[in-house]
This record gives structure tokens, C-alpha cells and sequence, in this order.
């Protein structure tokens, strides 16, 4: 990797741990209004857990990211000459996939192995089993 791909890398990282900062985190609205509120719209009461629940998920999603974000940027600034490189492997990750995710830890076939999904296992285009 040249010195302005990684320079090109490190304005990414930086520009997405500022976008994640200035995010506020999505607000989890309370089910009820005070302790003794004890009249909760039976029907209000499931869309608002899923509510919490999305907003959790995406205010943890977030955190995940700028955590990744900032381990890369770690590794871009002690190690530059090993950055972009897989952590499983240790061959080169494809500048295409770096640009495209700037924290990316794994080539695609070593992240594939991760996430449990390998090679494919239909035998024929048709074969959707």
C-alpha cells in the first residue's frame, strides 16, 4: 500500500469517527411516564419495546463501529507498513475493499471464514437448498 493510499485511509477513518461523534445516540423512550403511571396502552406498549429495541441495536452498532475505527486508525499510526494487511492470513486486503471499509481487519475470504459463511454451497445456479 503507497503512503497516500494510507493517508487516503486515515482521512476516511477520521472523517467517520467524527460523523459517529457528532451522531447523538437515538433516544429510548421510556414505556411509561413515571412510577406511578399504571395505565399503559396495551397497544402502544409492543411499539415502543420494538422502538427500544432498534434504538439500542443502532446506539450499539454505532459504538461497534467507532471502536473499529479507532483500532484501525491504532494500527494505521503503529504499524503503517502492516496496516491493510489480514490479521488471519497476513495477505494484502484489496485497496477496493479498504476503500470501501476503511476498518476492514480481514481479507474477504478470512472474514468469510469468521462470519461462518465459507464458500457456497449450491452445486448449480438452481440450486436454492
Amino acid at each position: 500500500m503507497t503512503p497516500a493510499q494510507r493517508t487516503a485511509l486515515e482521512a476516511r477513518l477520521r472523517a467517520l469517527l467524527q460523523d459517529l461523534a457528532a451522531k447523538q445516540a437515538r433516544a429510548i423512550e421510556p414505556s411509561r411516564s413515571d412510577d406511578l403511571d399504571t395505565k399503559v396502552d396495551e397497544d402502544q406498549q409492543p411499539l415502543t419495546e420494538m422502538g427500544q429495541a432498534i434504538a439500542s441495536n443502532l446506539n450499539r452498532a454505532d459504538a461497534a463501529l467507532a471502536a473499529r475505527a479507532r483500532r484501525a486508525l491504532s494500527r494505521l499510526r503503529d504499524d503503517p507498513d502492516d496496516f491493510g494487511n489480514c490479521l488471519d492470513c497476513g495477505d494484502e486486503v484489496p485497496f477496493a475493499r479498504l476503500k470501501a471499509l476503511p476498518y476492514a481487519e480481514y481479507c474477504i475470504d478470512c472474514q468469510g471464514k469468521r462470519d461462518g459463511r465459507g464458500r457456497a454451497t449450491r452445486s448449480k445456479l438452481t440450486d436454492f437448498s
